[in-house]
C-alpha cells in the first residue's frame, strides 16, 4: 500500500496519509529505518529537513517491515521510488543502523 507524505516533522520523522496500521494500532507519523538525522537543536537538522521535505513531501512512499512504535511512530523501512529512504541519507551526520 502507498502512503502520501503528508507534512515534514524532521529530517527523520513525516506524516502520511492514509495512516498505518501495525499490531492493532493505527497513526499517520513514521519514522524510518535506517538512517539518523540531526535533532532539532544541533547543526545539521535544517538541512536533514529540507532535504526530506523536497525529495519526498506530496509523493508517495510504500512502508515495509514494520519493527516497533516509538513515541506513536512507525519505525519501518521506507521506500521511495523502490529505493530504500535511508539510502538518500547516508551522509547525514553518522548513520545510525537501526
Amino acid at each position: 500500500m502507498k502512503h502520501k507524505v503528508t507534512r515534514i516533522i524532521d529530517g527523520d520523522t513525516f506524516e502520511i496519509s492514509p495512516n498505518w496500521e501495525f499490531e492493532g494500532q493505527t497513526g499517520n507519523i513514521v519514522r524510518p529505518r535506517g538512517y539518523d538525522a540531526p535533532e532539532w537543536y544541533q547543526d545539521g537538522h535544517r538541512a536533514a529537513k529540507d532535504k526530506l521535505e523536497n525529495l519526498i513531501l506530496g509523493e508517495e512512499v510504500e512502508l515495509k517491515n514494520p519493527i516497533k512504535l516509538t513515541y506513536d511512530r512507525l519505525l519501518c523501512d521506507v521506500y521511495y521510488q523502490e529505493q530504500k529512504l535511508a539510502n538518500y541519507f547516508i551522509n547525514i551526520n553518522t548513520p545510525k543502523r537501526l
